[in-house]
């Protein structure tokens, strides 16, 4: 079984203008990335998976300075971007991070291999109960064959509507223990307001330190007014109209999608 690491990441951000090359503490948010992804057991391969736009051609060479592979795909269709790659290299499975996350949680990488390894049935895995940026996926390769080949959907930016589906898919959650848990905090990067709290963060820490998440938190407890720093940053989510349609989708659809599905997962 090869289960690969892959990141995607664009340079389109309109909120705050290229954001994952902004520095934190000596390295870029998407070099934090990757680390983080170096740190991550039993992974044969770490793809960012970007666009074919020249505007996105800066992480093709932060690829390859940080000896990782690189995959040029979709703009907007984040899933087919997925797909593509995965199949390239041929990943049976591959765990999932944006590049909007320079904290997501390595433990619970680790533990979700874990767990398709000794369940190898599994479709869709995800971790949740911990801050946003810090949960973490992964999908079977063919699961998301699945999902592409019937989607109706283009910009899959957000899509965890579209596998998290448990009448399709055998669909595992791992809920963070309570040491992982820490409410009204939130450790993703959309606007300024949160690279000023990854910036705080980061300087607390030597510059090639990989820092373990259950730190942060403690930090945080002793220094609570680092949460004020992104406290008002409004979470981005899939409108309601798309979640009624999708789910709408797959009720009218069930039967010819697990056919499908039993096709691609007999090849």
């Amino acid at each position: 079984m090869k289960i690969g690491f892959l990141i995607t990441a664009r340079l389109k951000s309109s909120r705050l203008k290229l954001k994952i090359l902004k520095s934190l503490n000596g390295h870029t948010v998407i070099e934090r990335i990757i680390q983080r992804a170096k740190e991550v057991k039993d992974c044969s391969d770490i793809v960012l998976c970007t666009s074919r736009i020249n505007q996105d051609l800066p992480l093709v060479r932060l690829a390859k300075e940080n000896n990782i592979y690189y995959y040029n795909g979709s703009s907007d269709d984040v899933l087919q971007r997925l797909l593509d790659a995965a199949e390239l290299f041929e990943m049976d499975y591959f765990v999932g991070m944006t590049a909007d996350n320079p904290l997501f949680s390595v433990h619970h990488a680790n533990l979700i291999i874990n767990e398709i390894k000794s369940k190898n049935e599994i479709d869709y895995i995800y971790t949740s109960e911990m801050p946003v940026g810090v949960n973490i996926y992964a999908i079977k390769t063919k699961a998301l064959k699945t999902v592409c080949s019937i989607k109706e959907e283009i910009d899959t930016e957000i899509w965890g509507y579209l596998i998290n589906r448990p009448e399709i898919f055998n669909v595992v959650e791992i809920k963070a223990d309570n040491e992982y848990r820490f409410e009204n905090c939130r450790m993703t990067l959309d606007e300024i307001d949160d690279y000023n709290f990854f910036k705080e963060i980061y300087s607390m820490y030597p510059i090639n330190k990989v820092i373990d998440v259950l730190d942060v938190f403690k930090i945080l407890r002793k220094n609570p007014e680092l949460l004020d720093l992104n406290k008002n940053v409004i979470q981005r989510d899939l409108d309601n109209k798309i979640k009624i349609r999708i789910s709408k989708f797959y009720e009218e659809n069930k039967v010819k999608i697990l056919k499908l599905k039993e096709q691609i997962y007999s090849v």
